[in-house]
């Protein structure tokens, strides 16, 4: 079958049900839909799909895109966004390349590439730093962008904890399904292969506090995130005077409305304080989460970590398509949603307008960024932040 098909999947049912299209000059999405276009007559598969990838980055959405990760392979490396940088937080299987902070690819600073690939990358500045880190292992991005070797091989350099600068270069035929090493819902982990164990974790700090951790909402099986949900909830009723911290870092969103009775539970006490820590992985309906609690707490609300994926004013719902030709995948919109001044438009669906409130900016109390490598030293931070909670 040709990748045309792919393409007017794209245009018969992503375009004209996303709304955030509506905002794009015509004369911008039909350039690209040519570009697009006249690589699917080609039957150039990796040429189509970026060219895909920019026209739906048009609405700079990060709900709308094309994911095509299932679809490539790239370079056994996975690259991960922390704070301002790329880390390499380690190889796939039987290839060998040192862990550290990523300094330049085919002697070409990183930021740099960055920079170029940002229209071809959906959604707010930190959003495309969740996303982008794929294109620094897939080499026909890095060409398409202009930053190839002019070889064969991939060049990186890496920075190590103690310092120490490291060259390496890879086989740009060496490649592996990207779904390996790069999640559709991409959480920061350096494991990509990490799933919540538990949709919530919750541990009594005795004199200091109670600490939720809530890793997704995204449940398929429709009960366990309600069970947890639900257990939670019932935790924090029965220590009302007790202050909470929720780590709500790497979650990618799911469905808020499920989490609303611990919203509840935590809303009820006038007096108690919560902290929460957020990073750039937190999206869609997390940031909902924050930004309900941050309406019903006002100042007892504290926000810990940085910046999040995207703003309180999205485009969201809508669903996905699988293409049948290029193995991507779309992600779509459709409707509006504005929790920053709590406006609801005719697209946004009843069920969540009625929770729709105006939560305004959330801006940072304290900016902190952790590193993928101490996933398990959580304890004592979460120790430390409570205890400063309650002087």
């Amino acid at each position: 079958m040709p990748l045309t098909q792919d393409l007017e999947q794209i245009l018969d049912l992503v375009l004209p049900t996303d709304p955030s299209f509506r905002r794009i000059e015509p004369a911008m999405i039909d350039s690209c839909i040519r570009d697009a276009r006249h690589h699917a007559v080609e039957g150039s598969k990796e040429a189509f799909l970026f060219s895909a990838m920019r026209l739906l980055a048009l609405p700079d959405n990060g709900h709308t895109r094309l994911i095509p990760n299932d679809s490539i392979s790239v370079l056994p490396l996975r690259f991960v966004s922390v704070g301002a940088g790329v880390q390499l937080t380690g190889p796939a299987s039987e290839t060998t390349a040192p862990r550290g902070e990523l300094i330049a690819v085919n002697g070409t600073a990183w930021e740099q590439i960055e920079a170029a690939a940002a229209t071809f990358l959906a959604g707010t500045r930190q959003r495309k730093r969740v996303i982008g880190p794929l294109l620094l292992a897939w080499p026909y991005a890095l060409a398409r962008l202009g930053f190839s070797s002019g070889k064969n091989t991939t060049e990186y350099r890496v920075k190590a904890e103690d310092g120490q600068i490291t060259d390496f270069e890879l086989e740009n035929a060496h490649t592996v399904p990207a779904s390996m090493l790069y999640p559709r819902n991409e959480h920061g982990k350096a494991d990509p292969c990490w799933r919540p164990e538990r949709f919530a974790e919750i541990k009594d700090w005795q004199g200091l506090g109670l600490s939720i951790v809530l890793p997704s909402f995204f449940d398929p099986g429709e009960s366990a995130l309600q069970m947890a949900i639900s257990d939670a909830a019932e935790h924090v009723r029965a220590y009302p005077n007790k202050n909470i911290l929720i780590d709500i870092r790497g979650n990618t969103g799911g469905d808020f409305l499920r989490t609303m009775p611990l919203i509840d539970a935590i809303s009820e006490n006038t007096s108690r304080r919560v902290v929460m820590l957020v990073d750039k992985f937190t999206f869609s309906a997390a940031i909902v989460f924050v930004a309900i609690l941050n309406y019903r707490l006002g100042r007892r609300l504290t926000l810990i970590g940085e910046e999040m994926g995207d703003g309180l004013t999205f485009f969201a719902e809508g669903g996905l398509l699988d293409l049948p030709v290029s193995g991507a995948v779309v992600r779509y919109s459709s409707a509006f949603h504005d929790w920053e001044n709590g406006t609801s438009s005719q697209t946004t669906p009843a069920d969540i307008a009625r929770y729709l409130v105006p939560a305004g900016k959330l801006t940072l109390d304290r900016e902190w960024v952790g590193r993928p490598m101490a996933e398990t030293a959580q304890e004592p931070f979460y120790q430390h932040v409570l205890r400063a909670l309650n002087d």
